[in-house]
Formats: C-alpha cells, structure tokens, sequence
C-alpha cells in the first residue's frame, strides 16, 4: 500500500508516520510538506520511515503528484486560531480551497482513498449537550470555518473509486519530533515545568475535548484501510478525554506535582465551548479507539521539553509556537503574507 502525508512534517507527521509503518507491514510512506516548521524539530524526526520525502506547497500540487497513491492523508494546514486571525486569506487558500484541489487531483490519478484531517472546533460555541455529527455546526474562527468548507467540498467527490473520510479530531496534544507548545493540554505542561505554575486565561469553564497525537495516529490507519461508505464524517476522541480548561489544568499540576494553578476567573467568557459525542467511531472502528494513558501523556511530554533548548525564551515567545515560526519568516522575507516561500 502506498499512502502520501501531505503536511508530514507537521505536528501529526512524524508520529503518524511511526505508526503507519508499524502498523501496516510493507506500507509505502511518501511525504509532501511546505517545510515551514523544519528546524524547529525537538526530537529525531523518522526520516526511516518514509520512501521519499520532498518540499512542495499543497496549492501547486496535481494529478500527477499522485500517480500510484492507493490513500493521500491531508494533514497540512494552518493550523490554529490565532494563525487563522493573523492570516485569514492563507487559511482558507490552504486549509480549504489546496485541499479541495488536492483531493480533485487525487481522485484524477486513481487515488481510492482520502483522509482529511478534520476538527470538532466546528461545533464552536456547543450547548451543555454532547456535539453529534449530524448537529448543526457553529465555526467561530477562521481555521473552524475553513474545516467546515472542506467538508462539504469533499462530499460531492466520494465515490466507489473514491472513499473520503473527514476525521472530526479533537484538540490535539501528546510528544511529537516535531512539538507545538500553542495547544491547551502541551502548554499547561510546558508552562509549568518552566515556571512553576500554570496559567489559565480563560476562567476556566470552557469544555473542550482532546485527544493525544498517538491516538489521531491509530484514527488514520482505521481511515485508509477502512471498508463500507464512500463518505464518512466522524468525531474522533474519547468522553474520558473531554475537560473544563480548568480542571485540565488542576489535573495537569496534579500529574507534575509541586505546580500551582492560577485561573481568571474575572476573564470574559470564551465561546470556544463545547462537549462531543464520539459515540458514532466508538461504533464503527471498535478495535482503533483512544488508549493512551494520561497521566502516561503528562509524563513523556514533561520529559520532552526537559530535553529543549528554548534559547532563554518563555514557552510562548519560542520556536514551538507556530505563529512565532510564521511571523519570523514573513517579517525577515522569506514567506509572504499568503505564506508562500519567496524565491
């Protein structure tokens, strides 16, 4: 079998990567990635495990980028809220409209099946009900309403010959050889070994569902080798994954020790709330469900940033904060403002 990332050297790439290869005796591993993020690599990233690797954006990619393909994986895209604010136009040339054409010339070259790294932020400010995948979706961002376009620009391509399967991932979280320190659960942990406390912005009551990059990993081996639907758009996590942000951060400080936590309770409400029901893949991929542990989490990740050189710089003035990455490369010429590489 032979599966393309696109976006592999993301955060998700490496690890899904490991797995894949693990996973899938005698899979071939092609990866495709802009190479915005290289150089900002914590650990080893597995270069083994790929058959090829090249740089290329996913805006100029077509038929033939795929010819031989059985599955494409499309993990690349701006990946975050505060990314999407500062560039709204990539976000949806990128997050959305390059999918979408990468998924059209995919299917052209024979492709059978296409995996689309989706998102529960979609469900944006959710009810205290638990967000089915039939409920109506509420974006409140750039990056959630660029995942709710490609969904339903991938609808009409499903086919026999074509199986799409959106994957709905909760926030990501969890060690990687390419770590982002600008997600919830990475933050708090990173936060805390460098200062001794962990502080929440927010007032700490905002619901908000996780789930562990190993766990996003066993999600995409089920999407391309599954069998039955053409189309399948699914919420990817665990109930036992799901917490208010201030409790996360209690039970975060909990697993380091020694930790305080500090919430705003005063803070203005953050709409970004809400629960998800995964009953829905619980049900139809029985044997690639969420296992990681999180105390077991807690513990790899802490161990991870002990290992990193943040240059006398605070966690969120660092390279593992992606916009710090993409800031630098436009202010010093090498992006432009719709993050392509300038020469």
């Amino acid at each position: 079998m032979k599966i393309m990332l696109i976006g592999h050297r993301g955060y998700i790439g490496p690890v899904a990567a490991r797995h894949l290869a693990q996973a899938l005796p005698g899979v071939e591993l092609h990866g495709v990635d802009a190479n915005w993020f290289k150089g900002s690599e914590t650990d080893e990233f597995p270069d083994d495990a790929f058959s090829s690797q090249r740089k290329a954006d996913i805006r100029d990619l077509g038929p033939d980028d795929f010819a031989g393909m059985d599955a494409v994986v499309a993990l690349a895209a701006v990946s975050n809220d505060p990314i999407g604010k500062e560039f709204e136009g990539a976000t949806a040339a990128i997050n959305s409209e390059a999918v979408l054409g990468a998924a059209k010339a995919a299917r052209a070259a024979g492709v059978r099946r296409f995996v689309f790294a989706s998102s529960c932020s979609m469900y944006g400010a959710g009810s205290d009900s638990f967000r089915k995948e039939t409920d109506t979706l509420n974006p409140l961002t750039a990056y959630a309403r660029s995942k709710v376009a490609t969904e339903e620009g991938l609808r009409p391509l499903a086919t026999d010959a074509f199986m799409v399967t959106s994957l709905r991932f909760s926030t990501a979280c969890g060690a990687s050889p390419m770590l982002r320190l600008d997600l919830v659960l990475n933050d708090f942990v990173a936060t805390a070994l460098r200062t001794g406390r962990i502080e929440v912005l927010s007032d700490g009551t905002p619901w908000r569902p996780l789930i562990h990059v190993e766990d996003m990993s066993r999600a995409i081996e089920w999407a391309v080798t599954r069998d039955g639907d053409t189309l399948i758009e699914v919420n990817v996590g665990s109930q036992d994954w799901t917490w208010q942000i201030g409790q996360l951060a209690k039970d975060v400080a909990a697993a380091l020790g020694g930790v305080a936590v500090e919430i705003n309770t005063n803070a203005a409400p953050d709409n970004r709330s809400y629960r998800v029901d995964f009953s829905r893949y619980a049900a139809i991929a029985p044997d690639h469900q969420p296992k990681k542990d999180f105390v077991e989490a807690v513990s790899e990740l802490a161990a991870q940033v002990k290992r990193i050189d943040f240059a006398d710089k605070s966690v969120r003035e660092s390279r593992f904060i992606r916009l710090n990455v993409l800031r630098g490369h436009v202010v010093e010429g090498r992006l432009d403002g719709h993050l392509r590489w300038r020469g």
